[in-house]
């Protein structure tokens, strides 16, 4: 659902910050992230072995989960999502012996750095916590989270998309999908209107009207990015064809000079070299403002970016709609995910029988989900996605588009074959190092995946990984 300069918060209107704070965090969160993030994958490869061995947790199976809530108790849920709370009322309202502690956790970085930092210390981990699909296998390698095939949870499978249940279930089942990210075109149409502009199918007609639009008023420009966001990086380079990351164990292979990275890099890069995008960073301030104002154009962005815009940039209400993202050949729809989240129980839980019952409650009940779709939510649950109301809503921001159907389309069309690093959230959080510079100085982008591509070599080697290039 979302993405913030340092760290990707993929849920509607989930820690706005400005630039300004993000940058005056930056070296002081890199430098506790990176000893974080170190000891976390630090403790990977010894946790390999046990890995995915169920914690206790008495009897097992769905009616361990079902006594528990009944039973009732504490548990405490971190999530950053614009839901949680109503969603955590309704839960309480169903079952009124379990209290729910809800901490708003702040977005999916500062998250995964609270959750590493408890981990570290052995306390102060919460049942329950909220984290992106890139971020598991981080945190089951370092046998962070419960098993919940234990608990019957693989019955739960044919309710969600293949692609979403594939992010938890690797060596075992980790959580449940609460959603994706399917990356589409978001464009305002009054600006493409104002200035004659097409709605573009390839990326070639995306540069053009990049050019045109800029030409015509140099206030505007097609979109921003000030490459600092990694994640936004990852997706485009996924929906280039790019394979850039290869895990098998404890083994990686890192390329990203592939033939989908030089395509990205020849394509993106032309944007950066000609000082056709915005320099600003997302989620700031002037953001708002630009997407407000029409003055930037479109955003390539997930599933999430509906609720961002609407509660955003309402001075735009009425002006956007949504396409499929451009391609490279003009041919079939192809795109990449960016941001979509789970939820999975810490083995710091006292009760992880009952907090598997609020997770499963919290993604797989109607209730819900009904909670988290009205709240701008992009649902992982086939359900939803098949409804007709959900399929032929006609929201007013977006002209009365039914954009839904647009977004379903994208996530069928998402190019197969990516992997994330075991590291990927460090990995995001230094992709600024490398490629800010490149866009400031309207450099070439393929040094800096190259520089991105050394670091992380040294990185996984450091934490004892075999990494091949």
């Amino acid at each position: 659902m979302t993405t913030s300069p340092d760290d990707r918060n993929p849920l509607p209107g989930a820690n706005i910050t400005t630039e300004r704070n993000s940058m005056n965090r930056r070296l002081i969160v890199r430098t506790v992230a990176a000893s974080a993030a170190a000891a976390l994958v630090g403790l990977t490869l010894a946790a390999c072995t046990s890995s995915g061995s169920p914690s206790p947790a008495g009897d097992q199976g769905a009616d361990a989960v079902e006594n528990a809530l009944e039973e009732g108790g504490e548990i405490t849920f971190w999530s950053w999502s614009p839901s949680a709370e109503k969603q955590v009322a309704a839960f309480e309202k169903a079952y009124p012996k379990v209290e729910v502690e809800f901490v708003n956790s702040g977005g999916a970085g500062d998250s995964n750095l609270k959750l590493q930092n408890a981990l570290a210390a052995g306390t102060g981990a919460p049942d329950v916590v909220q984290l992106e699909y890139m971020s598991v296998p981080q945190f089951v390698l370092a046998d962070a989270f419960v098993d919940l095939t234990q608990y019957g949870f693989e019955d739960l499978e044919d309710l969600y998309t293949a692609s979403s249940w594939q992010n938890v279930s690797q060596g075992g089942i980790w959580g449940l999908p609460q959603d994706t990210g399917p990356m589409a075109l978001f464009y305002n149409k009054a600006t493409f209107d104002k200035f004659g502009l097409t709605v573009p199918t390839t990326w070639d007609e995306y540069i053009d009207a990049a050019r045109a639009l800029h030409a015509a008023d140099p206030e505007y420009y097609i979109t921003n990015d000030s490459g600092l966001d990694g994640g936004f990086g990852s997706a485009m380079l996924w929906q280039a064809g790019s394979k850039a990351f290869q895990t098998e164990g404890d083994e990686v292979t890192i390329d990203l000079e592939d033939e989908g990275a030089q395509r990205y890099a020849e394509s993106w890069g032309t944007l950066v070299k000609e000082g056709l995008l915005d320099g600003i960073g997302g989620w700031s301030e002037e953001w708002f403002d630009g997407l407000s104002s029409g003055k930037i154009a479109t955003l390539p962005a997930g599933a999430w970016m509906p609720g961002v815009l609407e509660s955003g940039a309402d001075g735009s209400a009425g002006d956007w709609r949504v396409a499929p993202m451009p391609t490279y050949d003009g041919g079939a729809p192809a795109t990449s995910e960016n941001g979509g989240s789970t939820e999975a129980v810490t083995k710091q839980s006292k009760n992880p029988a009952l907090a598997a019952g609020f997770l499963k409650w919290l993604n797989s009940s109607d209730e819900s989900i009904d909670i988290f779709v009205g709240d701008g939510g992009f649902p992982s649950t086939v359900a939803q996605l098949e409804s007709p109301d959900f399929l032929n809503a006609e929201p007013e921001f977006f002209g009365g588009q039914q954009i839904n159907k647009v977004l379903v389309e994208a996530s069928k069309s998402v190019v197969p074959g990516w992997q994330y690093l075991p590291w990927q959230a460090y990995a995001n959080s230094i992709y600024g190092d490398s490629m800010g510079p490149i866009y400031a100085n309207h450099g070439d982008i393929a040094d800096g995946l190259t520089e991105w591509q050394d670091a992380n070599i040294t990185y996984g080697q450091q934490q004892g990984f075999t990494v091949a290039q």
